[in-house]
C-alpha cells in the first residue's frame, strides 16, 4: 500500500451543520477544492429545504459548479424523490445513508433502520438502471448518542442486506466521534468496508485512520478546515480536517495526489466563508514541509 484515497465532503457534510452559505459561496468552495488535486469530491445533498436548509439550492449548486474531468463527484440522498434529482443533474455516484441505531434513523430519516432499509432496497435498482452507483453509508456504526455501544454484528447484518441488494459500496460512518482504535479493530474484525468517515469531536480521528491502515482500509473521507457534524445528533462536530490527514499521510510516504498548500489555501476560503476560526492545526500552522 503506498496510496491513499481522499473523499472530500466539506461542500455537503461540512456545509449542512452551518448556517445556510449563499450560493455563490458554495460554488466558490466547492471550485477551489476541484484544483486541489483530489479526486472525489462529496458536492450537494439532494433532500427537502425544511429538513436541510442549508441543502435548499442543491441544484443551482452543482449547475454552477466547476466539473473537474479529474474528479469524481457524489451527492447524497434520502429517497426516492432525491435519487431522480440526483441522476437528473447528471450524478453518476450517489450516497444514500441510514443508521445502524434505531433511534438516530428515526431522528434523521424518521423511520426505523429496517424501513430504510426497505427503501434503499428499492433504490438500487432504480439508481443502477440510470447507469449510476449507489454507495451505502451506515452513520452511527461505532456509537450512538442515543443508544450507546453498537454491536458489531449489528452493522454486519446491514452490510449483508444491502449488499445483497446490490450495493456497490459500503460506508462506515462515525457520527459522533465515538471510534477509538480499540472500536475501529472490533468493528473491522467483523466486516470490512471500502471507506471510513471519522470525526475528530473527541481527538481520536488520525489514531482512527492509522489504525484502519494497518488493516488495509485505504478510502476516508475528510473535510477540508474540520467543517462538519451531523444537524440530528448531539456533539456531532469535529469531521477530520483534510489537510491535517494529507498532511499525515503524505508525510508517511503515502501519496495521496493533493496539493497541500492549495488545500490549505481552500481551507482558509472556508474559514473566510464561514465567518469563524476553524479547527485545523495545519491551517493554524501551514505545512511544516512541502508536501505538495
Amino acid at each position: 500500500m503506498d496510496t491513499v484515497s481522499i473523499r472530500e465532503v466539506a461542500p455537503r457534510d461540512g456545509l449542512q451543520n452551518e448556517e445556510p452559505l449563499p450560493t455563490d459561496d458554495k460554488v466558490r468552495l466547492i471550485d477551489a477544492l476541484s484544483g486541489t488535486g483530489v479526486r472525489r469530491i462529496e458536492a450537494v445533498s439532494f433532500v427537502h429545504p425544511k429538513a436541510i436548509p442549508q441543502m435548499a439550492d442543491a441544484d443551482e449548486v452543482w449547475a454552477r459548479a466547476w466539473h473537474n474531468p479529474e474528479v469524481r463527484y457524489s451527492a447524497l440522498i434520502p429517497n426516492t424523490r432525491g435519487a431522480q434529482r440526483a441522476l437528473a443533474a447528471g450524478f453518476r455516484e450517489i450516497e444514500v445513508v441510514l443508521s445502524a441505531s434505531d433511534t438516530h434513523n428515526r431522528r434523521n430519516l424518521n423511520r426505523s433502520t429496517d424501513e430504510s432499509l426497505d427503501d434503499i432496497a428499492g433504490l438500487i435498482p432504480l439508481i443502477h438502471e440510470a447507469g449510476a452507483k449507489v454507495e451505502v453509508i451506515v452513520a452511527t456504526s461505532f456509537g450512538c448518542p442515543f443508544e450507546g455501544d453498537i454491536a458489531p454484528e449489528r452493522v454486519a447484518s446491514i452490510v449483508e442486506r444491502v449488499r445483497a441488494d446490490g450495493a456497490d459500496r459500503i460506508a462506515f460512518g462515525d457520527t459522533t466521534g465515538m471510534a477509538t482504535p480499540r472500536r475501529v479493530r472490533d468493528l473491522l474484525s467483523a466486516v470490512r468496508p471500502d471507506l471510513l468517515h471519522f470525526h475528530n469531536t473527541r481527538g481520536t480521528g488520525l489514531a482512527n485512520v492509522l489504525t484502519a491502515l494497518e488493516l488495509g482500509i485505504t478510502e476516508f473521507d475528510a473535510s477540508v478546515g474540520g467543517v462538519g457534524g451531523c444537524p440530528y445528533a448531539p456533539g456531532a462536530s469535529g469531521n477530520i480536517a483534510t489537510e491535517e490527514l494529507v498532511h499525515m499521510l503524505e508525510d508517511m510516504g503515502l501519496r495521496t495526489g493533493i496539493n497541500l498548500e492549495r488545500l490549505i489555501a481552500a481551507a482558509q476560503l472556508a474559514e473566510t466563508l464561514l465567518g469563524r476560526t476553524l479547527p485545523s492545526g495545519v491551517l493554524r500552522a501551514g505545512p511544516r514541509t512541502r508536501l505538495v
